[in-house]
């Protein structure tokens, strides 16, 4: 009598029939190549990072007539701003001005689309043009120089994440591969220009790939450690901020428990003025226009305010320092988020970590200025610190590169990120939950909008090809 044939479920001997084609583990590049690719990646975007970074100390000396011997000095960019002649800060803004405007509008009108970090990322993403890349972040480095306050780091990101497009392209890595080594270039040039090697990596896994698999976690340390190292030939083993030992006390725990949700309120204010302003900026003849204009108006500012120039590294360090006061904080803090949304508007690119450092910073020193006089006791220096890690983790959505990131910056003593912690997790539970009933109108839109009809169903090979082809 015959046997009678196993059911699927049945247990017994393995089953050996042919697996199917979507079952087969996805095709790797050899061992060696990756490596190879990995090391590259990181020397290519410390030598980007460095180079971008001694570029723009070079403008800055030569613009504003300072430390101009020593492309790495121990003067700062605030003390050369404002040892400098109001009649030269003016001048030399509104020479940014017409930089900015002309080269952006030059920009798009002859290169080649610009393709971002994340549009690249994307499952079938385009490449990024090498030369306008290049020009792209060449125009951000000169304009952040001369006094823009946007910040610098888009551009060492951007180069880093070019060099290692086009080097994946070149050994022939596989589409995921290749996404994995444009997020490492992106975060190895972070790392490079601000000497934040882990910094650089948790950017790469939180924020840019979103995943801590071990096939992420070990080309991002890798490369941002390589890039770190190889920065230090030109810049040296430097930290961004120097700032007291501060200690950990029941006024400081207390406080950034307290007002972490006012850190996140507050970020996710700047957040939306600064989306709208990127998404209305003009790319035609407005361009040049509106950013002279622009300029022309934070030239003056900074005669009085000569805080105001740069992408907000001075007012930070002040802040940290604890050298402001609630008054001048508070006006540094309007004027700041002011001219950083009406540079964006104009036209002028660059990048908002800088930028929603200091203002986090400012706004912790006014809070604890204010709080003081109730409870006296909280140090507005580490609470200026603990504030800038809230704001930074809320206005850009990445809570644990914030705090590496500020620890790197600082070298505090890690005792400071238990209250860092405790603000951050207030300031972005409260960003998000702010964000929740815009979230939730978006989505109600889209379900009850008409969805047009498909004529054919080839879009999943579609995207396949195109990654194949990038």
């Amino acid at each position: 009598m015959r046997p009678l044939p196993r059911s699927a479920g049945s247990t017994g001997s393995a089953d050996t029939r042919p697996r199917a084609a979507t079952d087969r583990p996805p095709p790797r590049s050899p061992f060696v190549t990756l490596a190879v690719v990995t090391v590259l990646t990181g020397i290519g975007a410390g030598l980007g990072g460095m180079l971008l970074a001694l570029l723009l100390h070079e403008v800055q000396h030569l613009a504003y007539g300072y430390s101009e011997a020593h492309v790495i000095s121990r003067e700062t960019f605030l003390q050369g701003v404002t040892g400098t002649s109001p009649a030269r800060r003016v001048a030399v803004v509104i020479a940014c001005g017409a930089i900015a405007g002309g080269g952006w509008w030059a920009l798009y009108r002859f290169g080649r689309p610009l393709v971002g970090i994340a549009a690249a990322l994307k499952p079938g993403g385009a490449r990024m043009p090498v030369l306008s890349t290049l020009v792209h972040a060449l125009l951000q480095i000169v304009t952040v120089a001369m006094g823009s306050p946007l910040g610098r780091e888009v551009a060492p990101r951007e180069v880093g994440a070019v060099f290692a497009s086009w080097l994946s392209k070149r050994t022939g890595l596989t589409a995921a591969e290749r996404r994995v080594m444009i997020a490492c270039g992106a975060g190895a040039g972070l790392a490079a220009v601000y000497n934040v090697p882990l910094g650089g990596a948790v950017f790469v896994l939180e924020v840019l790939l979103g995943t801590f698999a071990w096939s992420a976690v070990i080309p991002a340390l890798t490369t941002s450690s390589i890039a770190a190292v190889v920065a230090w030939i030109g810049l040296g083993d430097e930290q961004q901020y120097h700032v007291p030992a501060y200690a950990v006390d029941a006024h400081l725990l207390l406080g950034s428990a307290l007002c972490g949700p006012l850190f996140g309120a507050a970020a996710h204010g700047f957040a939306q003025l600064t989306s709208r302003a990127r998404e209305a900026s003009p790319k035609d003849w407005r361009l040049p226009a509106f950013a002279l204009a622009n300029f022309a108006a934070i030239g003056l500012l900074a005669i009085p305010f000569p805080q105001l120039l740069g992408n907000g590294k001075g007012p930070a360090g002040l802040s940290f320092a604890d050298d402001l006061g609630i008054g001048l904080a508070a006006t540094l803090l309007a004027l700041k988020v002011l001219i950083t949304t009406t540079t964006l508007r104009a036209g002028a690119k660059g990048g908002l970590l800088t930028p929603g450092l200091a203002n986090g910073a400012l706004l912790a020193i006014v809070i604890g200025g204010l709080a003081n006089h109730l409870w006296p006791g909280l140090s507005p220096g580490a609470f200026a610190i603990v504030g800038a890690a809230a704001f930074l983790a809320a206005s850009m959505q990445m809570p644990v590169t914030a705090i590496v990131l500020v620890l790197e910056f600082t070298h505090v003593n890690h005792d400071l990120a238990i209250p860092m912690l405790l603000a951050v997790a207030g300031a972005v539970a409260t960003q998000r939950w702010i964000a929740q009933p815009r979230s939730r109108a978006l989505a109600r839109i889209e379900r009850s909008a008409p969805r047009p009809r498909r004529a054919s169903q080839p879009a999943a090979n579609e995207t396949e090809n195109r990654e194949t082809l990038d």
